[in-house]
């Protein structure tokens, strides 16, 4: 290194005491040698972390520090700076505002002048700073990976890490684009990097030119490294031979299903296809076994609400509904509920859209509306079957409803789900679809509706103060502030840097009382239900979240993004 850039490293580090003039010195020996960048090698060598380096740089560059995670350009940003461009100098181009294009750079050290690149751009430019990780990450996300980078993943991959099911493989032989192996490889990578970052969803996006793939970690979505746009048909044909569907149909949507061993686990993968203006999309969503059977003491409940949980599902009869929209968790709630219930002396069955998974000992039942077999159908048969316990996947439609009042006021437990916003408006929404309120007061013992948050990631938490509006919220809700643990995630590589891992439920747990009962005989709104509950001590899902916030569990927005301002009026 010249003796220049070696003073320049001198005056960012040494001088305000981040390292020692010999540590120094001995990580420029060890690049000479290694050919690293010199910052790598300190980071290596553990002499200064990654954040303290680039708040370091920043100062002495006077570079604005960002997160690139807090950014989101639009295509038109990103084609501003060609993917050529983009790789060679190691920028991101983040906005463009006011005829200024503001780009991230990770070392100022290696970075081109800003006059040089704003004449091979043609653009005025604004540089901030951001970690090499970060750099590379983006890159990958919006420009997608290059072919030898691929090839260099390919190789690396082993059938002892991916396997389909027997039969399929043969199948996918029998189509020409399918065939070559490193389609067949790649597509592999794609289900096996989806399992490693916890996805729940694979989505395989045409774009007009170029190939989007993101996962759905934790409920949101996040892009990832795509193939060049022109192995997309070959790659959505493999994923639609692996699923059983018809290659040669690109004009109507289709479903299919994928078995496939990941490292040792059994997943299920459902697949769906739909046909755009730039090509075929095609959706996997993936079902693990040992992700949805948790116990009820694993979904998240607070100790009191655990209990009076218990304490409804051990009620003889009557009807119990989860309710809330589609991916709040509602399927693994009742699967914790039968599994707690399976017992010798019981006979449980259920009626399911699909059967997401095989629960030892209790009987099982696909509904078919193509044949008939329709969850009302389905109903009216299985009461035939003298069974203890009944779970009906979903009330849709008023005669569902009327076979699962009925069900639950001749001695059967009931467990379903319906899409509402709250759980007092289940109780009101079946009187809207025609059941009587005397039947609803009678057969209904207790609603639960129910949201997904994300859990703030444990490495890398840090303490903050909420706004002083959500401050007082909170108190109103909890009583107190005193103790309160709020904390959010600085995003690091366990989390993906989102700051976030793993979900966890709120709940609202609406247990009908003998009050309860004669507000809704006399056709009381779901405010006045909720009302009357929450004076009965019922928490709202904002207030439980609350509590999940105040515990260091979750966070604000987590708790703002999937509750509404609505269900708390009249709080205060």
């Amino acid at each position: 290194m010249a003796n220049r850039e070696q003073e320049l490293w001198k005056d960012i580090l040494v001088n305000i005491g981040l390292v020692t003039e010999e540590q120094l010195s001995f990580a420029l020996r060890e690049q000479n040698e290694t050919g690293e960048k010199l910052s790598d090698v300190l980071v290596r060598m553990g002499y200064i972390s990654r954040e303290d380096l680039t708040r370091a740089l920043s100062v002495h560059f006077g570079l604005i520090p960002v997160k690139l995670s807090e950014y989101h350009p639009t295509e038109d940003v990103i084609a501003r700076v060609p993917p050529s461009i983009a790789r060679k100098y190691k920028i991101i181009p983040l906005e463009f505002k006011d005829g200024v294009l503001t780009i991230a750079v990770s070392d100022p050290l290696d970075f081109l002048s800003i006059d040089s690149l704003e004449r091979v751009l043609g653009v005025k430019l604004k540089a901030v700073l951001t970690s090499d990780r970060e750099i590379e990450q983006a890159i990958s996300r919006y420009y997608g990976v290059e072919e030898e980078t691929i090839d260099t993943i390919l190789e690396e991959l082993t059938e002892q890490d991916i396997s389909f099911a027997e039969g399929v493989a043969q199948e996918a032989e029998e189509a020409e684009l399918a065939e070559e192996a490193p389609i067949i490889r790649l597509v592999s990578l794609l289900i096996l990097e989806a399992f490693r970052s916890r996805a729940s969803d694979i989505h395989v996006e045409p774009m007009a030119n170029r190939l989007r793939i993101r996962y759905r970690v934790d409920g949101i979505l996040h892009e990832v490294p795509a193939p060049p746009k022109r192995l997309e048909g070959a790659v959505i044909s493999r994923i639609k031979i692996l699923s059983g569907m018809d290659i040669a149909e690109k004009r109507l949507p289709q479903d299919g299903r994928i078995m496939v061993n990941v490292l040792g686990r059994q997943l299920d993968l459902r697949v769906s296809s739909l046909p755009g203006i730039h090509g075929e999309s095609v959706v996997m969503r993936i079902l693990d076994k040992s992700s949805l059977l948790l116990g009820i003491t694993e979904l998240g409940f607070l100790e009191e609400d655990l209990e009076r949980w218990k304490r409804v599902i051990s009620l003889p009869n009557g009807i119990i509904l989860v309710t809330g929209p589609t991916g709040s968790g509602k399927t693994t709630t009742l699967y914790a509920v039968l599994n707690e219930l399976n017992l010798p002396d019981r006979k449980t069955i259920t009626i399911e859209d699909p059967v997401e998974y095989q629960l030892s000992g209790i009987n099982q039942l696909q509904v078919k509306p193509q044949i008939g077999l329709t969850f009302a159908s389905s109903l009216r048969s299985i009461l035939r079957q003298s069974p203890d316990i009944i779970m009906v996947g979903e009330i849709r439609d008023t005669e569902t409803a009327e076979i699962a009042v009925r069900a639950a006021l001749t001695g059967h437990l009931v467990f379903s789900t319906l899409h509402t916003n709250d759980a007092a408006g289940a109780v009101t929404r079946l009187i809207d679809m025609g059941i009587k309120p005397f039947l609803v007061a009678s057969a209904v013992q207790a609603v639960m509706a129910q949201r997904l948050v994300r859990k703030v990631c444990p490495k890398c938490t840090e303490p903050y103060t909420p706004d002083s509006s959500i401050l007082k919220e909170i108190e109103r809700a909890i009583g107190t502030l005193e103790g309160a643990n709020f904390v959010k995630g600085k995003g690091c590589p366990e989390c993906n840097m989102t700051g976030y891992r793993g979900r966890i439920a709120i709940f609202e747990l609406l247990v009908i009382s003998e009050e309860l009962r004669r507000l809704v005989l006399s056709r009381a709104t779901s405010f006045e239900i909720r009302e009357l509950a929450r004076s009965q001590g019922m928490k709202l899902l904002r207030e439980d979240g609350w509590i999940k916030v105040y515990r260091g569990i979750t966070t604000v927005e987590e708790v703002l993004r999937v509750t509404q301002q609505d269900v708390v009026e009249g709080v205060a």
